[in-house]
């Protein structure tokens, strides 16, 4: 599989993306399949934004990931000419003293990223829409911020296609990985040198043997228009990760006038994402009852929407590069935090094409399981 030719990738989502920008750059010849307009309003990619923070627990390689991330970030930005990422820091709350905030400390303080810690009867007067009642402890990190995912998604389908990738619509119905081969829903097969798969939450049903490590889980957002007594404090707000043990949210600020999202941590681990995206009534009723404990004036917050987007969710949310076939490779597990890492994963899966006895390395890198050679990537 080394070497420079024509690399098919199944997939317009950031993963997909990111493969091929990486690819091109190394001189192959692109062409994505994308089942949908790109972006993919039903791709776990396209929403409004999405988080990129050091705050790992007890995951020192994935933390230490994000440093590269943002450099990767930069010079994807750079490329595109915008930069659709705005800063807010990250809000830490817990109910338990033994929680994935103290991990995340932990990680966290050699490595010389140190946290803000906030009493919680002060919780209030630093975050006036927030109500600390039952928290055992909060911490802020100035590091952290939003990444406004649509205009991403976007902004690097038009630098590929002016790159000379090209973006075709078409729905992949199977995969040969052992061929380079996709067979497509009129019945044609497209072929070349390397096959990606990143075809997000339906990678299981293209190729089996990676259900395991890719399965589709149907999760909850809700869109909230805060009462107007909040309103500038969110909009100048960071993220808030409330990691409760017993059924914790995320917050997301309404920035660039985008809204104010929450959503669960948990995963459902069901759905199939061929269905419809709009959450119902009850679905967005669980994600609002774990939110009001934490919200004041809970009830002012008008909501504005709710939506299904679908993960694909590996066991422990480590993240797949695999090599299913002779010329194939994969991207897939990322579990719901697979956006932040989407141009590093392109380079290193660009990397394990190019040289592919460097791929159980990439591959334990990838995974949050080992740190990779220094040369092995692009920025060190």
């Amino acid at each position: 599989m080394a070497g420079i030719g024509k690399a098919l990738v199944v997939g317009g989502g950031i993963m997909g993306l990111c493969s091929a920008r990486a690819l091109r750059r190394a001189g192959w010849a692109v062409e994505v399949l994308e089942q949908d307009t790109c972006p993919n309003p039903r791709g776990s990619s396209v929403d409004h934004h999405r988080l990129i923070r050091h705050a790992y627990g007890a995951e020192r390689v994935y933390m230490r990931m994000v440093d590269r991330a943002h450099r990767a970030w930069d010079s994807l930005f750079a490329a595109i000419g915008e930069t659709p990422y705005i800063p807010t820091g990250t809000l830490m709350l817990a109910d338990a003293r033994d929680s994935w905030l103290a991990a995340s400390r932990a990680t966290l303080g050699p490595e010389g990223h140190r946290m803000e810690e906030i009493p919680p009867a002060t919780l209030t007067a630093r975050f006036p829409m927030l109500d600390p009642a039952g928290l055992a402890e909060a911490a802020f990190l100035p590091t952290g911020g939003v990444l406004l995912a649509e205009r991403v998604v976007a902004g690097l389908s038009r630098h590929l296609e002016a790159s000379g990738v090209t973006l075709r619509r078409a729905r992949v119905e199977a995969v040969d990985p052992a061929r380079g081969q996709a067979r497509l829903a009129d019945g044609t097969v497209a072929g070349a040198d390397l096959l990606v798969l990143a075809a997000g939450p339906w990678t299981a049903r293209l190729l089996p043997e990676l259900a395991p490590r890719a399965t589709p889980s149907r999760q909850i957002v809700v869109f909230l228009e805060p009462p107007a007594a909040h309103r500038a404090a969110w909009e100048a707000g960071p993220m808030v990760l409330d990691l409760s043990p017993s059924g914790g949210f995320y917050a997301v600020p309404p920035v660039a006038g985008t809204p104010l999202k929450i959503g669960d941590h948990r995963f459902s681990l069901r759905g199939d994402p061929d269905d419809p995206r709009e959450a119902s009534p009850a679905e967005a009723e669980e994600i609002l009852a774990l939110a009001r404990p934490r919200l004041r004036d809970a009830g002012g917050y008008r909501v504005l929407g709710a939506r299904a987007c679908y993960y694909e969710v590996a066991p422990e949310e480590r993240i797949a590069l695999a090599r299913p076939g002779e010329r194939c490779l994969a991207l897939c597990g990322t579990s719901g935090h697979g956006f932040k890492f989407g141009p590093v994963l392109g380079d290193a899966l660009a990397a394990a094409a190019a040289t592919p006895e460097h791929l159980p390395v990439l591959a334990a890198w990838v995974a949050g399981q080992a740190e990779p050679p220094p040369d092995l990537l692009p920025g060190g």
